[in-house]
């Protein structure tokens, strides 16, 4: 089975906010080598500008080089499917362009998109097959 991760689903583990047991236990998963996941650089991108905006440049490049140590799968390309339905998801729905991207890589790569963004996203889960897997909604900061 694979999972792609949202930048909330991450952060929240990062800041262990609400939800961050399910982002937790998925790891564990992926250490052991029931499941892969993966995270767009796009997503990967917005976790990185969070940690650098709160925590300092030091100590984001240390919790950077952690992520890319650990069993997440960066997609640091965009496939020429990725780009199509990203493009299509942006302009249908409400959506950030990382979100559209994030939920178009979980689709190329028949996955479960791990994520926080209810308002967002919830309109995506009605009317198109990807699944998703919810984190209790946290405060934007």
């Amino acid at each position: 089975m694979n999972y792609v991760f949202d930048a909330c689903a991450l952060i929240s583990y990062l800041n262990d906010e609400s939800g961050s047991n399910i982002v937790d236990n998925l790891l564990k998963k992926a250490v052991e080598g029931e499941i892969d996941i993966y995270m767009s650089i796009v997503n990967l991108i917005e976790v990185h500008y969070a940690n650098i905006r709160y925590l300092g440049q030091e100590q984001a490049t240390v919790i950077l080089e952690n992520i890319l140590s650990s069993p997440i799968h960066i997609v640091s390309t965009v496939s020429d499917a990725v780009f199509q339905q990203s493009s299509r998801i942006k302009a249908g729905y409400r959506c950030s362009l990382a979100d559209a991207i994030g939920v178009a890589t979980a689709i190329e790569l028949d996955g479960q998109f791990v994520t926080s963004d209810h308002h967002e996203l919830e309109a995506i889960e009605r009317n198109e097959t990807t699944h998703f897997v919810w984190l209790p909604s946290h405060p934007k900061k």
